[in-house]
């Protein structure tokens, strides 16, 4: 018996791009699903606002191993993903955004790599950013830097979401619960054994990406949030180090008062060093504030996403 694959396609307004997704499956790795694996895609629409349902709805309809989600509003391309890794039986599992820059010809060469054994998880990582905004591809660049210091999970720089995996690694994913996700340190997190296959930045097949500059720098933030400490630590210590620094100062005051009586000092020094101090305080309370904040979300226990709408009904999926 063939193994099949399934292909998990988080889509956002993605109604031009999605015709072509379907095509290039067929076109680019037309061998593989013929001769080796069979095929189920799971289109997953996360609350989109154009005809991306009832593209899905079209193409379900003409294709029988296409299967579709659609949420009642939405819930995040994590909360997308997840579903789609819930409903997915394939014996291997592979996510792919829906805009083509996930090269679907990487999928012949992952599925011939599992197969052979050499590896759980077969995971594509672009080396070049051609096309891309500077600046965007200049944080993008650091924030793969600063979380690979500051987290105990390994995330490589230009690693994507796409990657091809064994139902035990799926499971693996499946198995942590929480509500703060971020799906490349949970890669990370869970080992295995994972091959990388590097490949040139792809341009979009239709439309524009959803991600502004904002939500790319608060899903970093999230990121280091949830898989690092460190931002606590910090804190700790800086507030350790201007406790020395103020008990020093108020010395300093001291003699100063008893060598030389009480002469009159400048306010501007005062407000600098009180607004310094408050600012300090204020920053503090904010990482403290972050990690409160994803402690009160885990602890209501409110699903992942809600499905509205989808042509196959699978007990014990929702999120």
């Amino acid at each position: 018996m063939k193994p099949c694959i399934s292909v998990v396609v988080p889509c956002y307004n993605e109604e031009e791009a999605l015709p072509a997704v379907v095509q290039a499956l067929q076109t680019q790795t037309d061998d593989l699903f013929t001769e080796e694996a069979t095929l189920e895609l799971i289109l997953v629409n996360d609350g989109s606002s154009d005809r991306t349902l009832s593209v899905m709805k079209e193409l379900a309809s003409q294709y029988p191993w296409i299967i579709y989600l659609s949420f009642s509003r939405n819930f995040g391309k994590e909360a997308a993903m997840l579903a789609g890794l819930s409903y997915a039986s394939g014996t291997y599992v592979t996510i792919m955004d829906a805009d083509l820059q996930d090269p679907p010809s990487l999928l012949p060469e992952m599925f011939h790599l599992l197969e052979s054994g050499v590896c759980d998880s077969v995971a594509a990582r672009r080396v070049t950013r051609k096309g891309e905004p500077l600046l965007r591809s200049f944080f993008a660049r650091r924030f793969y830097t600063v979380i690979s210091r500051l987290s105990q999970v390994e995330i490589a720089d230009g690693a994507r979401d796409y990657r091809l995996m064994t139902r035990p690694v799926v499971d693996a994913v499946l198995s942590l619960a929480e509500r703060n996700r971020f799906i490349k340190g949970i890669f990370g997190w869970i080992g295995f054994r994972t091959r990388w296959l590097e490949f040139e930045n792809q341009d979009r097949i239709a439309g524009e990406t959803k991600w502004s500059f904002w939500g790319l720098l608060h899903y970093a933030i999230d990121g280091i949030v949830n898989f690092s400490e460190v931002p606590l630590s910090l804190a700790s210590w800086l507030g350790f180090f201007l406790t020395i620094l103020s008990l020093i100062v108020v010395l300093f005051i001291v003699i100063r008062r008893l060598l030389f009586g009480d002469p009159v000092a400048g306010w501007a020094s005062t407000v600098c060093i009180i607004t310094f101090i408050g600012g300090v305080q204020l920053f503090c309370l904010g990482i403290i504030g972050k990690y409160l904040a994803k402690t009160y979300v885990e602890v209501k226990h409110r699903p992942h996403y809600i499905i509205a709408e989808t042509n196959r009904r699978l007990p014990d999926r929702e999120g």
